[in-house]
């Protein structure tokens, strides 16, 4: 290796080549020269102790070593059966890139995975930059699909830093995902762990530099403009936002008329998942309602994926956006899913109304309020609809607003001569009927009760067969909370309740319970904050609608968390509706059963529930029902209403036909390494013998390793918190059935137990297989490589050199990473082999005895031929070059023509909002700047930049006898 100094030398630097500065190996990122022609090199890390570290480097202030495979000196290998040569290699080949679109690894996880759910890793991984939304209907496995994806990245090198932003409830179950079935190590930045790391940093530290791979709520990270700061500082290889419709722009309400009506607003959350999108090349999107009826609320969560697709968020087209994201429905992929999906067991439960029940219902319908009059002629007929939802739900819930509405009153006016006497009274009136209604004479709840008690429905509150019960009020939830817990006589924890109003990490906790077999918890009650994401089905698959949602997004939300992939029975929803011989409540009753059976039929025959109200919210959704409640609409006419929308449904053109690409079957890709997974982990720790033992777990077909207190502090650097384990050993298994079971079976674990699986899942991606490459790389030291003996495969004085060759792009990133065997006869270059031709030929990746290490001789011989080797390989590697060049030298000009297309667009489009200015706006500038540093990005990434780069991996060789 020759010494090379910037002031001295014309070597040129170039993205990917390897250098050793101050006695370790970097691999040059970028190399920038300033005015005065002075050189940095930003770099990382490659050799153990600087494993991807990011330093810069004045090249004419180092000493700097370029490696040069032609040097490397051969190292005879004398250890049994060649262990020693075999970790090394093994621990470099399963470094290789990836560097074609077929699915390598995700495939593999431990997930039944079904061919749909590989579509969108597929899709992504097709294009240069990887942003997608994942817009699959609810319960279809939009995690699992964002899981294959991610691990397709980080195999390609792209995943070393990764930023989860999910709702409160999800961090735990998505971590948990991500987790079990990916071995992902996500850390949950809940707010006790937040709280923690602020007691451990300085105040100016960067709370997202502490870890490289965390996951936050969302409405944690909206809080104050510290963390926007701290944002705008980080960077990641890959950013998922997790139910994408809460950071969408929203546009007017659904009860406007339908025109050109203001542009969208712009959220907290919405201004915040913009930030986020401009700090990753990966963005990665997740919402089973992606859609809300109006072009431009979709077209901001289009625009996060990529800038240059929409000019005008009103109007484009389904060829702007493809490709960007994909959208199934249980009736587009009824041929993979057959029996993953149980049909659901759908009733409706009447209950008819108690006398007392009647005089509330009596009192509501003829409640007549004077407040607001001369102002705003709805403000009283408005609160009345309001009051009658909360009926709806409770006589509680429905107190609590009456006293609400009471409190502003009297403490406006006063108790006596206040204008506003008659409303006080009426008000006053309805409270007290309500109040006479127990839980005797709450119908109801006393149909609840009765169901559970009911023989035919089956429900024993066995460990495994768990209810959820829904509910719109904290007032409802918590009252019928505590009658079912004295009524069915159980502990309080087994009635729990959840609601948005609670801490991260108590809701958290509840949820973690609810799924856990030997937690107490039998029954759920929650408000509409558990009917978004969360995962419910693992014990569970009742559901009761105890009061019925004035909007069928919620319907979707709710139901999709017992109905989902991975339920193993049959769901069975339940809907309790009112029955009263008033017939003014009876018909507002019928409106919302309405909206039952137009949720089944639009299931059915869309796919999709939502957006059949014309809202682009739940609260828009609801305010159509109250609309219909409030104008006295007949329930025939809003359900005709209804029926007329399902008959011409468009939103959008079912969302442009979904604007997804023709979809061929997942292409994948067959890795194969000289030791399975089990095998090298068993390899390296037999290689080491004073390090932890190893034994074969034979019904796991897997391995138990004793944790000595060194692997401890690697485990606790490698894998999440929750999951290093307590015991004295670690088990891993490479069987993903097994380690499915696992998943499973730590559902049943007690609460005193981690309730994580005991048994990880082994496979290429798990953390400590990280470490064993980086040990298992030691054992040659740089400038080194393993000479291996095999008289029983190679002629005497035969040689075949094992060659590593990449050619990065210019942002160092390989874009063409190649491995091949150069077979030597008598001193001359014989054969090219691929690497399979290799193990065929050499039988190295079998159990080869090592018969004595190659002698000097051999070993100079050998090592005379290095340089033509090297030579050779870049010749080889210069024609991967020109077919390189070949393929990407159109795409490029493609890019870049279609690229000055979309900002013309772009302009014309901000010049029509401006009219006759001619003066270049600030929008015009930003189009300006965006595009070319994405046309830049386009070059930098397909373009190559300087010349192959050659390891030599190892020599095998044809020993003499």
């Amino acid at each position: 290796m020759g010494v090379l100094h910037g002031e001295t030398t014309t070597t040129d630097f170039a993205p990917g080549m390897r250098v050793v500065i101050r006695g370790e190996e970097w691999m040059v990122r970028k190399v920038v020269t300033n005015s005065l022609s002075k050189k940095t090199l930003h770099c990382t890390g490659v050799s153990t102790l600087v494993k991807d570290r990011e330093a810069m480097f004045f090249a004419d202030a180092e000493e700097i070593e370029q490696v040069d495979p032609s040097r490397v000196r051969l190292v005879a290998d004398g250890s049994p059966f060649f262990r020693r040569s075999k970790l090394y290699i093994e621990s470099q080949w399963r470094q290789k890139i990836p560097t074609d679109s077929a699915l390598h690894i995700g495939h593999r996880a431990a997930m039944d995975s079904l061919p749909f759910q590989l579509d969108p890793a597929q899709m992504a991984l097709k294009k240069q930059r990887q942003r997608i939304l994942i817009a699959d209907s609810v319960g279809l496995g939009k995690t699992l699909e964002a899981g294959v994806l991610i691990s397709e990245l980080i195999a390609r090198g792209k995943g070393k830093r990764i930023l989860v932003v999910t709702v409160r409830a999800m961090m735990l179950q998505f971590q948990k995902e991500m987790w079990n079935r990916f071995t992902i190590p996500l850390v949950r930045l809940d707010s006790g762990r937040i709280d923690r790391i602020r007691s451990e940093l300085p105040a100016n530290y960067n709370p997202f530099s502490y870890y490289d791979k965390t996951i936050v709520s969302i409405d944690t990270i909206k809080q104050g403009d510290e963390y926007k700061v701290h944002l705008e500082n980080s960077w990641w290889d890959i950013i998922v936002i997790d139910e994408a419709h809460n950071v969408a722009e929203r546009g007017g309400r659904a009860f406007r008329a339908k025109q050109a009506g203001p542009l969208p607003v712009h959220s907290e959350r919405a201004r915040l998942a913009k930030l986020l999108s401009e700090r990753s090349d990966t963005l990665i999107m997740l919402s089973a309602t992606p859609h809300d009826g109006k072009s431009e609320s979709f077209a901001s969560l289009m625009t996060m994926l990529d800038y240059t697709a929409i000019a005008d968020p009103r109007s484009y087209r389904k060829e702007d956006i493809k490709g960007l994201f994909v959208r199934r429905f249980k009736k587009d992929i009824r041929n993979q899913i057959q029996d993953a999906f149980k049909e659901r067991m759908v009733s409706v439960e009447k209950c008819d109304a108690t006398l007392e029940e009647e005089s509330a219902y009596a009192l509501m319908a003829a409640l007549k309020l004077d407040m607001g009059k001369g102002r705003d002629a709805r403000t009283g007929h408005l609160l009345r609809t309001v009051l009658e939802k909360a009926m709806f739900s409770s006589p509680a819930a429905c107190i609590k607003s009456i006293d609400e509405r009471l409190k502003k009153l009297l403490g406006r006016h006063g108790d006596a001569g206040a204008k506003d006497t008659k409303d006080i009274d009426s008000l006053k009136a309805l409270k007290a009927a309500l109040e006479k209604i127990g839980p005797q004479t709450f119908s109801r709840y006393q149909r609840l009760l009765a169901l559970l008690k009911d023989k035919s429905y089956g429900w024993t509150g066995a460990k495994d067969d768990r209810v959820v019960i829904f509910t719109e009020r904290i007032e409802t939830m918590n009252h019928i909370a505590e009658m079912l817990r004295r009524d069915l006589d159980m502990e309080a924890a087994a009635v729990q309740t959840i609601h948005g109003e609670m801490k991260d990490t108590d809701q958290t906790k509840i949820v973690e319970a609810f799924g856990l077999g030997e937690s107490p918890v039998r029954i759920l009650v929650a408000s509409d904050v558990a009917s978004e994401g969360i995962n419910l089905h693992h014990l569970c698959h009742r559901l009761i609608h105890f009061d019925i949602p004035w909007s069928l997004m919620v319907f979707q939300q709710r139901n999709g968390r017992i109905d989902r992939y991975g339920q193993n029975r049959r769901p069975d929803i339940r809907y309790f509706t009112i029955h009263s011989a008033n017939p003014k409540i009876n018909g507002d009753a019928r409106i919302i059963e309405i909206l039952i059976q137009k949720e089944k039929q639009a299931l059915e025959n869309l796919g999709d529930p939502a957006l059949l109200m014309g809202g682009s919210s739940v609260d828009e959704e609801e305010a159509v029902t109250y609309a219909a409640i409030e104008t006295g609409e007949a329930p025939e006419a809003f359900g005709d209403r209804l029926t007329e929308a399902l008959a011409e449904f468009d939103p959008f053109e079912a969302l442009m036909a979904a604007a997804t690409e023709t979809q061929q079957p997942a292409q994948v890709a067959d890795d194969a390494t000289l030791y399975s997974d089990r095998d090298y982990l068993k390899a390296f720790f037999d290689e080491d013998a004073q390090g932890p033992v190893v034994k074969d777990l034979e019904r796991e077909h897997g391995v138990e390793i004793t944790v000595s207190d060194g692997l401890r502090r690697r485990l606790k650097a490698l894998l999440p918190e929750e999951a290093v384990p307590g015991e004295g050993y670690l088990r891993l298994s490479p069987d993903k059935k097994f380690a499915m079971q696992e998943i499973a079976r730590s559902h049943n674990n007690s609460l005193s137990e981690n309730a994580w699986p005991r048994t990880q899942y082994l496979w290429k991606l798990h953390p400590l297989f990280t470490w064993i490459n980086d040990k298992s790389g030691l054992l040659f030291r740089r400038g080194e490589a393993p000479a291996l003996g095999l008289p029983d495969c190679l002629a005497p004085g035969d040689v075949i050199f094992l060659m590593a060759c990449t050619v990065p792009n210019r942002k160092s990133a390989p874009v063409v990473d190649e491995w091949f065997g150069l077979h030597y006869t008598n001193g001359a270059l014989a054969h090219e082999y691929s690497m399979d031709d290799v193990l065929r030929i050499t039988k190295l990746s079998s159990h080869l005895p090592n018969h004595g290490p190659v002698n000097d001789r051999q070993i100079q011989r050998a090592s005379k031929l290095l340089e033509s080797a090297v030579a050779e390989a870049k010749r080889i590697m210069e024609g991967h070059i020109r077919r390189y060049n070949s393929e990407t030298a159109p795409m490029i000009e493609a890019e870049v023509v279609k690229l000055g297309e979309l900002e013309a667009k772009h302009m014309n489009y901000q010049r029509s909002l401006l009219g006759d200015m001619h003066v270049k706006s600030e929008k015009e500038r930003e189009i300006d700047k965006v595009f070319n540093e994405y046309a830049d990005w386009v070059r930098d990434t397909l373009q190559i930049e300087g010349k192959p780069y050659v390891r030599l991996i190892a020599a095998l060789i044809g020993a003499e006898g």
